[in-house]
């Protein structure tokens, strides 16, 4: 039972990146960078698992018994980054469809 965030963490990248790599859809190889980006926080939070450990936020109890912080922070700050890239590749998704009017990776020309 211990393995299976584990395993759930493979599923998710697995997922994303075969969207990200075999998909036409502009949008959704974005989602499937961002389903990627989601199985990394899984992992950085199931790193950080401690069996009966409370938060380290203002608590008397012994360090044995805290969970680690330092994956906390590392997926907050993990999920600000993803959000900001999810939004910028989001906007070159749009600027692309005004400019070949369509979403499509393969059916873009170049003008010349």
């Amino acid at each position: 039972m211990m393995d299976l965030p584990f395993i759930a963490v493979m599923i998710l990248i697995m997922l994303g990146i075969s969207a990200a790599v075999l998909k036409r859809n502009m949008i959704k190889i974005v989602m499937g960078v961002s389903i990627s980006a989601s199985g990394i926080n899984l992992l950085l939070v199931a790193l950080g698992y401690r069996e009966g450990g409370v938060a380290p936020i203002f608590t008397n109890a012994p360090a044995a018994q805290m969970v680690l912080p330092t994956p906390q922070a590392l997926t907050l700050t993990s999920i600000v980054i993803d959000l900001a890239v999810t939004a910028m590749m989001l906007s070159f998704v749009i600027l692309m469809y005004k400019h070949y009017g369509s979403t499509d990776s393969r059916k873009r020309r170049l003008s010349g």
